[in-house]
């Protein structure tokens, strides 16, 4: 990222910015939500996500703690009778996920990108949309969950697009008051098992520029928690509301994505 011009390096400062703001107001999409424009400003994937993949792993940590410490607060300084993180649910969902998840790691299966795509951002609209309508859509069965859950898992491996369908599910099996937490606490693992990836193929993991870009992500971690107190803190369940829609955004950027 040398050499660049000064409007570029302003850019890619904002974007880091909004980055932060929507993964720590939504829980998710930090990376799907940012990366599109970072690519416009230097189209060189590999310089972003290293950046991207240690600041989730630094305000997941920070989110998931500091959430819990509130929780503690609140209840006299006691541990309260229900956690910040949905850990019985989250772990049943690791022991789908963890399997394909390191097959779409180590690429020891490759399925067509674009058909994988649009089944995907299909599945996700259909769940996004239920969210907006306030009416969210149930499978009802555990199998359906599992598939859903198994191929969110093995398409994080191999890309970012695996982070919507995995949200669309977990929000249907997650509090409200947890959601966030316990997807924070998954990215961090799914994430951890990337970096390692990236250590072993040798990618630059542009430590240098987190001296300036940390600052710009904390910025945006800031504003997002108070767009995420006021979203929880509606009556309306506007945050559910709003994770639909920009579920729907990103499925429809997936989707002309996948069409070109």
């Amino acid at each position: 990222m040398e050499a660049l011009a000064a409007w570029q390096y302003l850019a890619i400062a904002l974007i880091f910015v909004w980055s932060g703001f929507v993964r720590t107001s939504l829980g998710f999409g930090g990376a799907v939500l940012s990366l599109p424009f970072l690519l416009l400003v230097l189209d060189q994937p590999l310089v972003f996500l290293p950046i991207i993949a240690i600041q989730l792993l630094i305000f997941s940590s920070w989110i998931a703690w500091n959430g819990h410490r509130q929780l503690v607060a609140e209840n006299g300084g006691r541990p309260p009778a229900e956690g910040n993180i949905d850990w019985a649910y989250l772990w049943r969902a690791m022991k789908v996920m963890i399997v394909p998840k390191l097959i779409g790691v180590v690429g020891l299966l490759t399925l067509p990108g674009h058909i994988m795509t649009a089944i995907i951002f299909v599945i996700v609209m259909v769940y996004a949309v239920g969210y907006v309508l306030d009416r969210p859509f149930r499978s009802n069965s555990r199998w359906v969950d599992a598939l859903l859950l198994a191929l969110g898992g093995y398409v994080s491996g191999t890309s970012l697009i695996g982070a919507p369908l995995i949200v669309a599910v977990f929000a249907t099996h997650v509090a409200t008051h947890q959601l966030r937490d316990t997807l924070f606490v998954l990215w961090f693992i799914l994430v951890l098992i990337k970096m390692v990836s990236f250590l072993i193929a040798g990618v630059d993991l542009q430590l240098i520029h987190q001296l300036w870009l940390l600052p710009c992500a904390l910025v945006g971690h800031l504003l997002g928690e108070r767009a995420h107190r006021y979203l929880v803190g509606s009556r309306a369940n506007l945050y559910f509301r709003v994770l639909g829609a920009v579920l729907i955004l990103v499925s429809v950027i997936g989707l002309l994505t996948s069409l070109r």
